[in-house]
């Protein structure tokens, strides 16, 4: 009885984060990858194949719907392991080892595309070529999740001190695709593509060492709008990469100053979407304060993102008012 209850609880969208129907969906995607995985893990185990009949041997005690759904709850409010073992009547060990199985395959989904429910973005490259092939506008941003201050004397410790927000942080650098006739306000598709750099890194040592600078490099048609922070980007590259406008000196005229609020006020705006995303990013715990074991954090990023994308790409999408002025009579000399 207990059991039925923690599964239905969890269940709740309140708790996994997905719908049911969403969840429903992740179940028929995953079973398959993770049975293969699960009988190559046995099959190395043994040393070859089985030599019982399918079916015999010790049975799991939490099958692969329990697994996922346990998963889903940590991943979205990172309830400790011992909670969700009280929960489901295991041991600690079973609960982690769940986590271990089922996160893996969450990360390597990739990335949802708005109207295209076959395709999926899984690498940087991919991010580019479908930017390229579509014709649509990027947005890069890049954010900050706490850490767990490091232990004294550990090396290497200062790296994860942020001079942004103060704290211990790794990094994320996020690549947002719209279409250009989208509304640019709501969170759209998304690929976050990061190793988790330390907070201490610089955003334009971070697009560098992610590779971002020679995607643009390969791609010369692929065009983003970005922050002030990734001015040396837009600088190497100026007819691909748009900027904020450097702030006028104070001896400057009035027009000038004008010309600038008037010129950031509308980037701003442009870029607001992938502010969304990262608003939207941050309603799962791990996202907001990561307290788990800094080797797991890419994974765990992979999959929020990837789950996150899913429902972005449902998100219906509203066109663009025309800005361009339109006679509403006929007018003669």
């Amino acid at each position: 009885m207990k059991l039925t209850w923690a599964r239905a609880a969890c269940s709740h969208p309140a708790l996994s984060g997905v719908y049911r129907a969403h969840f429903g969906e992740l179940f028929a995607e995953l079973t398959g990858p993770w049975e293969a995985t699960r009988q190559s893990t046995l099959r190395a185990a043994r040393g070859g194949e089985r030599k019982r009949a399918e079916g015999a041997g010790r049975k799991p005690k939490l099958v692969f719907f329990e697994r996922l759904l346990l998963t889903l709850v940590h991943l979205r409010h990172q309830l400790p392991h011992e909670v969700l073992a009280e929960l489901f009547e295991v041991d600690r060990s079973t609960v982690s080892e769940a986590i271990r199985q089922v996160r893996p395959l969450l990360a390597a989904r990739g990335f949802a595309v708005p109207g295209r429910p076959g395709l999926r973005l899984k690498t940087l490259e991919d991010v580019f070529a479908y930017a390229e092939a579509e014709g649509v506008e990027m947005r890069l941003d890049d954010a900050e999740t706490q850490v767990r201050r490091p232990q004294a004397g550990r090396p290497g410790r200062r790296e994860f001190v942020s001079g942004k927000r103060g704290q211990n942080s790794l990094g994320q650098a996020r690549a947002e695709h719209h279409q250009d006739h989208h509304v640019q306000r709501r969170p759209g598709s998304h690929a976050a593509v990061r190793r988790g750099p330390p907070g201490r890194m610089h955003d334009q040592t971070a697009v560098r060492t992610e590779g971002i600078a020679e995607q643009f490099r390969n791609r010369p048609a692929v065009k983003a709008k970005v922050d002030s922070g990734y001015a040396g980007l837009a600088k190497e590259f100026p007819g691909q990469v748009s900027a904020p406008p450097k702030k006028p000196k104070d001896e400057a005229c009035d027009g000038d100053k004008y010309a600038w609020s008037e010129t950031r006020r509308r980037q701003s705006s442009a870029r607001i979407c992938v502010e969304h995303t990262n608003a939207e990013l941050r309603q799962w715990a791990p996202l907001r304060r990561f307290t788990g074991r800094r080797d797991t954090y890419a994974a765990t990023h992979l999959a929020i993102a990837s789950l996150v994308s899913d429902r972005s790409a449902q998100r219906a999408t509203r066109r663009e008012t025309s800005t361009e002025l339109v006679l509403v009579r006929d007018v003669t000399c």
